[in-house]
């Protein structure tokens, strides 16, 4: 089997929760968590080169003095139609397969900074794996066994309408999908119109590893645990 596989890298200028989350200051890395991904992603053993898809100038930027001769990091303007706080999901990934023409394509963000070289090989190497197993795609997931409520009220893994509370480990287990990395085929992005087949394998990871910037908090509390686990 062919394992060229490409890591599609998006960025852009505009961040409406986090004020330029992707470049200020990350700890003590000045190029923040854009620069600390693409180092993690020079690491992996198993990709064939980067590709940072962007419309900002500073992620440009950053890109070009990590790696100046483009040889791993390759940088494609995005248009800004596909830049917007609007665009539709379904347009970037539509847009995809049009840039990247390896075999492969693993989609990540920056905003998982605890995700390093080894688990982004880790989780390549099981992709290929259960490729031969009849999956189609890798999808990392966290593990969710609460009480959880949709907007009704209503229990969704347990019955509200009974006085019953069970121990949470009996629970039924459910899969949070965390955003870390969606791996699968351009013949899935072309023929299904997606990051993810139609049999997903699920790449299960701790707290940690899977801890996503989404807000302000979450930028404060991830340079915290970077500053205690990780930094040297």
């Amino acid at each position: 089997m062919k394992r060229d596989i490409c890591f599609f890298l998006p960025t852009r200028k505009g961040s409406q929760r986090v004020k330029s989350k992707n470049t200020r200051r990350f700890s003590n890395i000045e190029g923040g968590i854009l620069e600390l991904k693409l180092r993690q992603l020079l690491s992996c053993k198993s990709l064939t080169y980067v590709i940072l898809s962007t419309n900002d100038e500073l992620s440009v930027e950053i890109a070009q003095s990590i790696d100046p001769s483009g040889d791993r990091i390759r940088v494609i303007l995005r248009p800004e139609e596909l830049c917007l706080d609007t665009t539709p999901l379904s347009a970037l990934i539509s847009y995809v397969p049009g840039i990247v023409l390896e075999s492969h394509i693993i989609w990540g963000h920056t905003t998982t900074p605890f995700v390093d070289a080894d688990e982004y090989d880790k989780a390549i190497g099981e992709y290929f794996g259960k490729l031969e197993e009849g999956y189609d795609s890798l999808v990392s997931v966290s593990a969710l066994q609460n009480f959880i409520l949709d907007g009704e009220g209503q229990g969704v893994n347990f019955d509200t309408s009974r006085n019953h509370w069970p121990r949470t480990q009996d629970l039924p287990m459910l899969y949070e999908i965390n955003h870390a990395m969606f791996i699968t085929s351009r013949e899935v992005y072309l023929n299904q119109k997606n990051r993810v087949g139609a049999k997903p394998y699920f790449f299960l990871q701790d707290k940690i590893r899977s801890f996503d910037i989404d807000w302000e908090d979450d930028f404060i509390i991830a340079e915290a645990i970077y500053d205690k686990l990780v930094k040297v």
